[in-house]
């Protein structure tokens, strides 16, 4: 439902007031709301209320991210022709969020040395030497793993996310 729902869901942030990367913020706030009606059992027994129901909590996150001090903003329709150029476009934003949860998906599926080595040297940007050091390896043995992690990420992030379904 997200993944053909997402856009239209943007749309409504947007007609709200907010920015594309508030808009992206306020869908994911509101799936999540959705979600956890979904696990009290509080969503409409009839599927096809579920659509309208997930507008509306688009509009409640998105009025209530606006009203925000901080974030303040007066509600003007949004227009193509207005977006500044070098802002990233909703889409973007969008697909970058979902590589983002795939790509920690992918770090999950690898085995325990692998994750911790890429953990520790890619994300924490560790030298190697430090890496090497605090799991008791060789500094040729953490590369390696790192060599093999970035390999198995590769294959991970290329395959088609609907195809395990």
């Amino acid at each position: 439902m997200v993944r053909t729902q997402r856009a239209r869901l943007v749309r409504l942030a947007r007609a709200e007031g907010l920015g594309a990367e508030d808009a992206v913020d306020c869908v994911h706030d509101a799936l999540c709301a959705f979600l956890r009606l979904a696990a009290e059992g509080a969503l409409p027994a009839d599927a096809t209320e579920h659509r309208p129901l997930l507008g509306g909590i688009v509009r409640n996150t998105a009025r209530n991210l606006r009203r925000r001090h901080h974030r303040a903003r007066p509600h003007l329709p949004v227009e193509p022709d207005d977006l500044p150029g070098d802002e990233p476009t909703t889409l973007t934003l969008l697909a970058h969020a979902e590589d983002c949860v795939r790509l920690k998906a992918c770090v999950r599926r690898l085995c325990t040395s692998q994750r911790t080595v890429v953990l520790m040297r890619l994300l924490e940007e560790r030298p190697g030497e430090d890496v090497a050091a605090a799991l008791g390896l060789t500094r040729g043995h953490v590369d390696v793993l790192v060599h093999r992690a970035k390999a198995s990420l590769r294959v991970c992030m290329t395959e088609d996310p609907g195809a395990d379904r």
